[in-house]
């Protein structure tokens, strides 16, 4: 499995700049979570963040959910020093209105708002890292986002004008990490969209990414068939032999340590695991069933690929427990010490 990027002490190499939270979903559990990390910060040992939106409507989910949450107005530069004894908000111009478990018009301008400020702080060097809370893609695409996921989105502000990156999603927690090859499509469209040249490429900006921020100087992957037992020599279907098998053959002449097409029923229990760094896995469901099964609470999403750092936890808005104190924040806890260690690591 992918190490977790080393520290000695996780203080001593958080980043000397704040991270960038976004607000997420505004009636979703993001704010529910940002407001419950931060009272526990000693509790998660959390580097210093703010969180990007309306200090306002914050206030009034502190109220609903009972917490007594001291809120700062801050900076970029500012929030470490007030971090401390208050949770640092940097306005971003949208007013949320939104109640929890009940988008209404303000959610999606707001929650883009948030995702662009944040990148246009870590792109800027005002902030270390990029976190996301989670958003609600359904509302998004009714105010007219075109984009498939959070992943998309992103790659399209990186490019800031220019040839967009590839972005590679990868899922990571101390007991597996996972790629998907294809991310948000349908199981149609994945199966269309799959390619040798794809395997390829995001293996690579996996390993990449995994030598870089992870402490692995020759990371193992296991690259997953993409029909039941691995096609069973083309009985169960020839993408395989066709498509997989010359993927891997391919990362073998780069020197990178793959192993595969593997079967996918095979490749997730305790004793696998310890076989590899990283599962390449070729759809979505393939990748994170297994990764929010084994570690639901601790698993973090990490956007490779990409000229910044950004996590975000492993779970959606669940608007049915929105406000009401029910929404554990240890998959955020757990993306913000990802973040600030692989901040702490990144290349000059």
């Amino acid at each position: 499995m992918a190490r977790d990027p080393k520290s000695k002490d996780s203080k001593s190499e958080a980043p000397a700049k704040a991270l960038a939270l976004t607000s997420g979903e505004p009636a979703g559990i993001g704010p529910d979570i940002a407001l419950a990390a931060w009272l526990r910060r000693g509790e998660f040992d959390l580097p210093p963040f703010y969180l990007l939106g309306d200090r306002a409507f914050f206030a009034e989910r502190a109220k609903i959910l009972g917490l007594s949450v001291e809120l700062a107005d801050a900076t970029p530069e500012g929030a470490s020093a007030a971090f401390a004894k208050a949770l640092p908000v940097v306005a971003t111009g949208e007013i949320a209105t939104a109640r929890p478990g009940h988008p209404d018009q303000t959610s999606a301008t707001a929650a883009l708002a948030s995702i662009r400020w944040a990148v246009d702080h870590v792109r800027t060097g005002r902030a270390g890292a990029v976190v996301t809370n989670p958003i609600a893609k359904s509302v998004l695409y009714r105010a007219g986002f075109r984009h498939p996921g959070h992943t998309e989105f992103l790659a399209e502000l990186a490019a800031d004008g220019g040839s967009a990156p590839q972005p590679v999603m990868m899922l990571w927690s101390p007991a597996l990490a996972v790629v998907p090859v294809t991310i948000h499509l349908s199981l149609r469209e994945a199966l269309a969209q799959l390619s040798t040249e794809l395997i390829v490429t995001t293996a690579r900006i996996a390993v990449a990414d995994l030598k870089a921020h992870f402490g692995l100087a020759r990371p193992r992957l296991a690259v997953s068939g993409l029909n039941p037992h691995a096609g069973e020599d083309g009985s169960l279907g020839n993408e395989d032999i066709d498509i997989v098998a010359p993927a891997v053959e391919a990362l073998r002449k780069d020197g990178i340590d793959a192993e595969g097409p593997l079967p996918a029923d095979t490749m997730f229990h305790a004793a696998a695991r310890k076989s590899y760094d990283c599962a390449i896995c070729m759809y979505h469901d393939q990748a994170l069933i297994p990764i929010k099964t084994i570690a639901f609470d601790d698993a973090v999403n990490v956007t490779l690929g990409l000229p910044f750092i950004r996590t975000s936890p492993d779970h959606g808005t669940a608007f049915d427990i929105a406000g009401t104190g029910k929404a554990n924040p240890s998959s955020l806890a757990a993306a913000l010490r990802l973040a600030a260690r692989m901040a702490a690591t990144k290349p000059a």
